[in-house]
């Protein structure tokens, strides 16, 4: 299946999950989870959230920032990837003064 996320209506969504600041995504949804290409603003982040029924995987395509990942924080620039595995919980974070530019995948488990 093609996912043309150019195609798709752009989602602008404020304080996503407890956060603060704009989330942007286009995402394709059905019952087996969420593919997603989104972006953070600066200074701002994805509300910290686990991940009970299902796992994340986050690319970064560009911009830099940083993952609370169970109590810890891990630093993030293009081409890194964060994995969220079941039962752990997460928050995204843009601490710089660019965009921060991922894709996402959350299969449901």
């Amino acid at each position: 299946m093609l996912i043309e996320f150019d195609k798709m209506e752009e989602q602008v969504i404020p304080g996503f999950l407890g956060g603060e600041g704009v989330f942007h995504t286009r995402m394709r949804v059905d019952e087996l989870g969420k593919i997603m290409r989104g972006a953070l603003e600066p200074g701002s982040c994805i509300g910290l959230h686990t991940h009970d029924t299902s796992s994340e995987i986050i690319y970064i395509l560009a911009g830099k920032g940083k993952v609370l990942y169970d109590g810890g924080y891990e630093p993030l620039s293009a081409g890194s990837c964060h994995y969220c595995p079941k039962g752990h919980a997460h928050s995204l974070i843009n601490d710089s003064d660019a965009l921060l530019e991922f894709f996402a995948v959350v299969p449901v488990q």
